[in-house]
């Protein structure tokens, strides 16, 4: 259980300047096995062993995966391949050229976690999918520059929305980010799409995900049998970053800032 700081009236936990450390630790981590993983992302390959290579980087800095177990889900990764929007299960499904895929990873190290994910391409980038990459990520970092004290949760969510939709693609309404720090979620529910002024106010202390799903098509989704795996109605590609941050006295730091600079999928 989390009793550090304090809670906001929104019931937002404000952490302390001790507690960035913590949270630095565990981003990077995560973020160091996304880039381990990269060369590893390939036509042919097995999504279920590229899970197996994540949890086994996983135990072997000793930390421990938050996904295994969470729910009764059973893998370290989350991998979620060209329509799927989100909480895809890796499988013995062999990758295909051109294929995109968005690789989710949390891991907890001392008791703080650290949740990422960012998208690869298996294979040659088909045009039509770098676009869509292109724009989630920009949209991330577009909700990420809006992070500061004083600003709301709805300045975050309206930079996200109105920059995707002026490039004619969607924001996904039915999953967003959340509060972290010593647990998995928590207040708040970071929306990716608002109205700018609006939601509760940021406050230095705040952790919490920023993770956009953009689609080329419609917004809905809908969760396949499985009771996770989540996929666009309309079948149109999806994609998704992620980052975790804090708010700062002057804005905002990313703890799951890429080590080896290989976040996007075509940075060297």
């Amino acid at each position: 259980m989390d009793t550090r700081g304090r809670i906001t009236k929104d019931g937002i936990r404000i952490y302390e300047d001790a507690d960035f450390e913590g949270m630095r630790k565990a981003g990077r981590l995560a973020a160091e096995i996304l880039d381990r993983i990269a060369p590893h992302v390939q036509p042919g390959a097995a999504t279920a062993d590229i899970d197996r290579l994540v949890e086994e980087m996983v135990n072997e800095a000793g930390a421990t995966s938050a996904t295994i177990g969470y729910k009764g889900y059973q893998h370290a990764t989350c991998i979620s391949i060209n329509h799927v929007v989100c909480h895809g299960i890796p499988s013995d499904k062999r990758l295909k050229d051109g294929d995109i895929l968005n690789i989710d990873v949390t891991v907890i190290v001392d008791g703080w976690f650290g949740d990422t994910s960012r998208m690869y391409v298996a294979g040659k980038l088909p045009r039509k999918a770098e676009r869509l990459i292109e724009v989630t990520h920009e949209a991330l970092m577009r909700g990420i520059e809006a992070v500061k004290p004083g600003n709301t949760f709805g300045d975050i969510g309206h930079a996200i929305q109105s920059y995707v939709e002026a490039n004619r693609m969607s924001v996904v309404r039915d999953f967003c980010g959340h509060g972290l720090g010593l647990v998995f979620h928590a207040p708040p529910n970071v929306l990716h799409y608002g109205r700018p002024g609006t939601g509760p106010v940021l406050e230095e202390g705040m952790f919490f995900t920023i993770e956009p799903m953009v689609n080329l098509g419609r917004p809905e989704t809908k969760v396949l049998a499985d009771d996770w795996t989540a996929v666009t109605r309309d079948r149109s590609l999806s994609a998704q970053f992620e980052h975790s941050i804090g708010v700062t006295a002057t804005g905002v730091e990313i703890f799951t800032l890429s080590p080896a600079g290989k976040f996007y999928p075509t940075w060297d």
